[in-house]
């Protein structure tokens, strides 16, 4: 771990419970959209995996037949800035042809990730594909990129929490929180 992870000062930003009444909101919104459909939710990995989860979940209670599946992609490695290139790690294992896709990711930012993935999902001919995004951070928008739905929108902040990491750390925070500086 980088000193600098170690050592960050953190504010909270959402709490847990405004968080996750938030997701709820979402999810009544994307159920009402896919009602009587089965989707298949394809989660961004790393930094998506607990937001994916708690989708899930809570489109199980609105019974909505779901499959899902991940992808890996990275633009960001250790650090704090993307690094402009997005790469492909891990692709989905299932067909999407014909299918109704949501396709989730913790934060939407430059706009080159999600952009990079929903054209490569639209490669295999979906019936639909919709995004989903857990933060959006409009003003930091490089490729023209809008989210089909928003969790919540959040200013130029480094955050951590709920999936989203610091060089790998601070992921299992259950609320949202700021990395205002580093200690030392």
């Amino acid at each position: 771990m980088s000193d600098a992870a170690r050592q960050a000062i953190l504010e909270p930003l959402i709490r847990e419970e405004d968080l996750h009444q938030g997701i709820k909101e979402l999810v009544d919104r994307i159920a009402t959209d896919f009602e009587g459909d089965e989707l298949h939710v394809i989660g961004l990995l790393r930094g998506s995996f607990m937001f994916t989860a708690d989708l899930v979940r809570l489109l199980y209670r609105h019974s909505i037949p779901l499959v899902v599946d991940f992808m890996t992609v990275s633009s960001y490695g250790g650090g704090i800035e993307s690094s402009g290139t997005v790469n492909m790690i891990r692709d989905i294992d299932i067909n999407l042809s014909g299918q109704q896709v949501l396709l989730v990711d913790d934060i939407l930012d430059t706009g080159r990730t999600l952009d990079f993935a929903s054209r490569r999902l639209a490669e295999s001919y979906p019936a639909s594909l919709k995004t989903c995004v857990f933060l959006d951070k409009p003003s930091r928008r490089v490729v023209p990129f809008e989210a089909d739905y928003v969790g919540f929108t959040v200013p130029d902040l480094f955050v951590v929490g709920y999936g989203l990491d610091y060089d790998g750390r601070y992921r299992e925070l259950p609320h949202l929180s700021v990395v205002t500086s580093e200690d030392g």
